[in-house]
């Protein structure tokens, strides 16, 4: 083990390393005096999503006429159906926004998007191509938390971010800063394992735990005291270690006074959660309970969720519970089984509506000053890479759920803005400069430029004004 890399990639206490925050004396600042904090939780599928699945199909004539015509123009979602894969959402129409006109031709299209969806711009495996920090992590650190933010992920078993290791902690879809990858946990196994060690009714979790924290405490004084012969690049690399080591004690005490709330809160997971072989769709809904347990506790305020990458091998789904689905293959139009290529995207996006009742239902259960955690959430379900399999980015449709006390304008209601290339069109940085700008950050514009619309439209930054207040 010769570098500081290796150490931290190969030890139990490299995972918390890499999620910590640059500045644990802004983590712990609370955002606003006595208010709950503002939660956030971003959940992106791959293989695109049609922007016609998105319609209310009791829009009236002249509605759909525009509507097909991709012009600009809203509805109450109370007046509305909704389409039947979004049907289990009915009972949360007034906290729901459909989000349609977007577009997001600046970041990577296509099979795999890395960090794009969430930074607005170019993203590719290299490190070297992540720019800023993804829209997530600046939002956690307005709302801080002792874990900042915490990712899941349905890894892909080949290509993309997870290269088959679809079990373990692997780089995400989210980056902590430039040329800085979040680490995402695969499976519910391992994420239980790491995020509630601290409160483990295991016996040889709780050996684990205090034994990490004994080497924590050696290593973190032992790399300082050998910075005292050390100059330059070596000291600046040292320093770094012994600032990360102290950063994760300081969470660890956090955390340890957060144990009542944290152990009662602890997902009770079935067994079947915590097999190597779990299903596709067992492994969403372990990830939901653990998101939801995350959020509940207070141990983050921000949880970013990737239910499924182009690549993720697909079993367990209801009524293909034989099939091993491929979404290559999907998005190219092959059937499955008894269903149709469209067919199988409607059965799994309706999966994913099913997992969004659940956290919306769970966190509405859950009291919070004079309502509940609800009204202090905000949830975002969207693709990573556009508008179809093969997409351009020309639309990227979003659902968003959100509580009463979202600063944003825009709950219960169906819109569409104006089209790429026409006046007043936006982009999905504009929708990130939004939500930023509406909570504390003055960001003038999150993510890089369309250059393409440069020629069209006179200037693409800024947030959505009408959206906000």
């Amino acid at each position: 083990m010769n570098t500081r890399r290796d150490f931290l990639k190969s030890s139990a206490l490299g995972t918390g390393a890499l999620m910590l925050p640059s500045s644990l004396s802004q983590l712990f600042e609370a955002p606003v005096a006595r208010q709950p904090p503002m939660r956030f939780i971003f959940m992106h599928k791959g293989n695109g999503l049609f922007p016609s699945v998105m319609v209310p199909p009791s829009l009236s004539a002249q509605d759909m006429e525009k509507e097909n015509k991709k012009e600009a123009f809203e509805v109450d979602l109370d007046k509305h159906e909704l389409p039947k894969w979004m049907s289990v959402l009915n009972a949360h129409k007034k906290d729901m926004t459909i989000l349609q006109g977007l577009s997001g031709r600046m970041c990577t299209n296509g099979h795999h998007s890395w960090q794009s969806c969430l930074g607005v711009y170019a993203a590719t495996e290299r490190l070297a191509s992540i720019k800023w920090a993804t829209v997530d992590f600046e939002l956690a650190r307005l709302f801080p938390s002792p874990l900042e933010h915490i990712e899941l992920a349905c890894f892909p078993d080949g290509g993309g971010n997870a290269r088959g290791n679809i079990n373990g902690i692997e780089k995400g879809f989210s980056a902590r800063g430039p040329q800085q990858p979040n680490y995402a946990f695969g499976s519910p196994k391992v994420a239980i394992d790491e995020l509630f060690k601290s409160v483990s009714n295991n016996e040889s979790g709780r050996v684990r735990y205090e034994l990490e924290r004994k080497l924590l405490e050696f290593t973190s004084g032992n790399q300082s005291g050998l910075s005292q012969d050390l100059i330059g690049l070596e000291l600046a690399k040292v320093k770094n270690y012994a600032d990360a080591m102290e950063d994760i004690r300081t969470r660890n005490r956090k955390l340890d006074a957060m144990g009542d709330i944290i152990g009662k809160n602890i997902p009770k997971l079935d067994k079947k959660y915590f097999a190597d072989n779990i299903s596709t769709i067992d492994r969403q809904l372990g990830h939901t309970e653990i998101l939801l347990s995350a959020l509940i506790s207070g141990m983050t305020n921000v949880v970013t969720f990737t239910v499924d990458e182009l690549g993720t091998p697909y079993t367990g789904v209801p009524g293909l519970e034989t099939e091993k689905i491929n979404l290559h293959d999907v998005g190219h139009g092959k059937s499955v089984g008894k269903l149709t290529a469209p067919e199988v995207r409607e059965q799994l996006c309706h999966s994913h509506m099913t997992l969004i009742d659940t956290i919306v239902r769970r966190l509405k259960s859950v009291p919070e000053g004079k309502g509940t955690m609800f009204d202090n959430t905000m949830l975002c379900y969207f693709p990573d890479n556009g508008e179809t399999h093969h997409s351009t980015g020309i639309e990227w449709p979003y659902l968003i759920m959100s509580g009463r006390n979202a600063k944003l304008n825009i709950a219960g209601r169906y819109i569409r803005l104006p089209y790429w290339g026409t006046e007043g069109h936006k982009t999905i940085g504009n929708w990130f400069t939004t939500i930023l700008n509406a909570y504390g950050n003055p960001i003038k514009h999150f993510g890089d430029l369309d250059l393409g619309l440069n020629k069209l439209i006179a200037d693409q930054t800024g947030p959505i004004k009408r959206f906000i207040g």
